[in-house]
């Protein structure tokens, strides 16, 4: 792997970390939930090619950078289902005794 190639990379991953933070950041509280959904099903196909990447062990770097995308994907699927339910929590009718 050139160094221009891992340097692009790194670019590429910075530019898409602000934009994502900056998108995010705007969206309403009523479209949470969805978008939520969204961004659950974007991690489960970076899931699966996180673990195509850690299969492969071409490379132990490769398969060490694949590994950590396997765990950053399943902890953000979670929390993002954690964090709906929660959501969905406080729109549901309080029953009172």
């Amino acid at each position: 792997m050139h160094t221009l190639d891992l340097w692009s990379m790194a670019f590429v991953f910075l530019l898409a970390t602000f934009v994502g933070f900056q998108v995010i950041q705007n969206v309403s509280r009523l479209l949470h939930t969805p978008l939520m959904s969204l961004t659950n099903a974007i991690s489960a196909i970076a899931v699966v090619g996180s673990l195509i990447i850690a299969g492969e062990q071409k490379t132990t770097f490769t398969t060490v950078l694949g590994t950590i995308a396997v765990a950053a994907s399943m902890i953000n699927i979670v929390s993002g289902f954690l964090i709906t339910d929660r959501m969905l929590r406080m729109f549901k009718e309080r029953r009172r005794p």
